[in-house]
């Protein structure tokens, strides 16, 4: 008999095979190759790692890039967009004012999140998850691509001067999409995810995270992102980001036009490429930061419920598998809260919605019927 070495484990069946033609093989010997593994998870250290993409990736300011990979089940993912405000313009971007989002990403760490964060809480949906977490430093809710110059004003000892800032959220995610690529295989279950400025682009990431995982189960859920609607202002700030020269590039985006292009835009266009995706929406009725950046932009909403729904309306049209959680109240994001164990509606709690969400269950809209506060749960005390 001569001995062949195999170095694959198709050659490595193929000998089984041919020594058992040969009656030199017991029958226990014919054995399967083993199942590939879903993910190659070597060298990441139990708890939060940091990775170092390099490369183009860019914070708002030109400092490193970095995001964050938590192992757990191989074959359970949980990809997060971090919010963070927003900037479009030299008062809202210069990081010598006000800055009304993250310059940086210095103070960035998940540890310190509560909510879904919180994985030694035996209620977290996601407590077994490997999770992704993608920081947010670049002021365009991770849809930019563009160096942007900006005029500062004068203010007070504040000299008017002109600064660029580094719209570069697409990316940063493209870096950390790539690593999440290169390392889990074969997930069987995902969820994608992000607050705030995370929570706006969270369909369209989805929508890319199915081309790349097409057997994969996929939930979406956007957290505090509801009530942004073009409403006619001349200023877009996604036309200073350069989001449509990247997202055009798209087929399943290119008949969008900078005019139309809002929130909703990215559910519609994402769910007709992927309408097994489950889409959702978590906001709470009067969400103060939504308001907030609202104004920001010129608009001064009496309710900003009646945007949520108006929003929602258009969802729906588009797009068939599209469930929301409206809570009472004026809390801004419930994933990375406390709250998202306490609150409620009618006895539907967030955490058992989400759960229903994440595991592929039937999910039915909850809604507030009074929504000037939140419902919660008894005993609950609120750290804010």
């Amino acid at each position: 008999m001569k001995w062949v070495e195999f170095q694959s484990p198709v050659g490595l069946t193929a000998m089984v095979l041919l020594l058992a033609g040969c009656g030199e093989a017991p029958q226990s010997a014919l054995v399967s190759a083993p199942a590939p593994p879903s993910a190659n998870l070597d060298g990441l250290a139990p708890g939060w790692n940091i990775i170092e993409p390099g490369g183009d990736t860019v914070c708002s300011d030109g400092s490193p890039y970095k995001f964050f990979v938590r192992p757990g089940a191989p074959d359970k993912l949980m990809v997060y967009f971090q919010g963070g405000g927003a900037c479009w313009n030299g008062g809202t971007c210069d990081p010598d004012l006000k800055p009304t989002y993250y310059v940086n990403l210095e103070n960035t760490d998940p540890a310190g999140y509560d909510g879904i964060f919180r994985f030694e809480n035996p209620e977290n949906p996601i407590r077994d998850h490997s999770v992704v977490f993608a920081p947010y430093c670049t002021g365009d809710v991770h849809i930019g691509d563009a160096v942007t110059r900006y005029e500062a004003p004068a203010v007070e000892e504040h000299a008017a001067h002109s600064f660029e800032i580094q719209h570069k959220g697409f990316v940063n995610a493209d870096a950390v999409l790539d690593w999440t690529y290169k390392h889990f295989y074969k997930p069987a279950e995902i969820f994608v995810t992000g607050s705030s400025a995370g929570s706006i682009p969270s369909p369209y990431y989805a929508m890319r995270i199915a081309e790349q995982y097409p057997d994969a189960r996929i939930a979406q859920l956007g957290d505090a992102s509801g009530g942004y609607r073009m409403q006619g202002q001349e200023v877009r700030p996604h036309d200073r980001w350069g989001t449509m020269e990247r997202l055009m590039q798209s087929p399943d985006f290119a008949d969008i036009e900078s005019e139309s292009f809002d929130y909703a835009s990215l559910y519609i266009n994402a769910s007709k490429r992927h309408p097994d995706i489950a889409f959702a929406q978590y906001d709470t009725a009067e969400d103060e930061a939504q308001k907030f950046f609202l104004s920001l932009a010129g608009q001064e909403p009496p309710s900003l419920l009646s945007i949520i729904d108006a929003n929602q309306t258009d969802i729906r049209k588009g797009v068939s598998n599209f469930h929301s959680y409206i809570a009472g109240g004026d809390l801004h994001t419930i994933l990375v809260q406390p709250e998202f164990y306490a609150y409620h509606v009618d006895g539907t709690s967030v955490r058992d919605w989400v759960v229903k969400l994440v595991n592929g269950e039937e999910l039915v809209d909850v809604r507030c019927s009074d929504c000037a506060e939140a419902e919660v749960t008894e005993g609950f005390v609120s750290q804010r």
